[in-house]
């Protein structure tokens, strides 16, 4: 399969071609056609999976194909990340494939100043990306207006969940428009997950990439059984007979950590 077979305007696909791509990633060839059919859809794709331009792309396409004819810009998509790494890099993305198109994005987070983004917000988006701890800021301050969203995408929300947004969450789509497409992205499927799904996605389409609940297949794992007593010592030599030059270890206490530290 190709991006052409994908029923993507020309617009779209000359950016995809901008970027060198010409065969989608199984989650992209999966996602893209449930989504242009309106289809609500419960994905399950890790980072890496090209999950990002898997929504970015039939979104674009959506919007073009039903275009705004009630005046004013306003927001008909709401993207929801954890983190504002990840709101920036979805930025970059709806920015990379919607270079060709008329569409105006914001992205919004927290810590950094909030002006900037209320006066962006007054100029008017189509869509906009935001944490959902800074989207409350400004539904308190009465900056932002959801009244119009189309569509509604929570991207890696096991994280979301497990950071403690799961009420914020709820509180965003209170306000929403209940006429809307809702897709959800996560790595692992817990029962926060199945429980958020059952109460926002309406018959999903379901999507699987990897396995559930499994670790990334990129990452090899070994389990080195070992007394508490030569830990430091067994890593150490691991250190130096695979020439390891960078190297992240995780030690259950501080003391652990410092012990190793000055092993090593």
């Amino acid at each position: 399969m190709l991006f052409t077979d994908l029923k993507l305007s020309e617009p779209i696909l000359k950016a995809i071609t901008d970027q060198g791509y010409t065969t989608p990633s199984p989650v992209q060839a999966q996602a893209i056609p449930f989504i242009l059919e309106g289809r609500d859809m419960l994905a399950g794709a890790q980072t890496g999976t090209g999950k990002t331009a898997g929504f970015t792309l039939p979104m674009l396409e959506i919007l073009t194909r039903t275009k705004n004819t009630k005046g004013p810009r306003h927001i008909r998509v709401l993207i929801l990340t954890p983190t504002r790494e990840l709101a920036a890099q979805v930025g970059e993305s709806v920015k990379t494939y919607g270079k060709y198109l008329p569409y105006k994005s914001a992205v919004v987070f927290g810590g950094v100043g909030i002006q900037p983004q209320i006066t962006t917000l007054r100029n008017g988006v189509d869509i906009l990306i935001a944490t959902p701890g800074r989207l409350l800021d400004h539904m308190s301050q009465g900056t932002v207006d959801l009244r119009h969203v189309e569509m509604l995408i929570l991207d890696e929300a096991d994280r979301m969940l497990d950071m403690g947004f799961i009420k914020d969450i709820r509180r965003v789509i209170s306000i929403l428009p209940p006429k809307r497409q809702n897709l959800l992205f996560s790595a692992t499927y817990s029962d926060e997950i199945k429980t958020l799904c059952e109460s926002i996605l309406r018959n999903p389409a379901i999507v699987e990439v990897a396995r559930r609940n499994t670790s990334s297949e990129l990452v090899t794992q070994k389990v080195i059984l070992v007394d508490c007593a030569k830990k430091s010592a067994l890593f150490g030599h691991l250190v130096k007979e695979n020439k390891w030059e960078q190297v992240l270890v995780f030690t259950r206490t501080k003391h652990q950590a410092n012990k190793l530290s000055d092993y090593l």
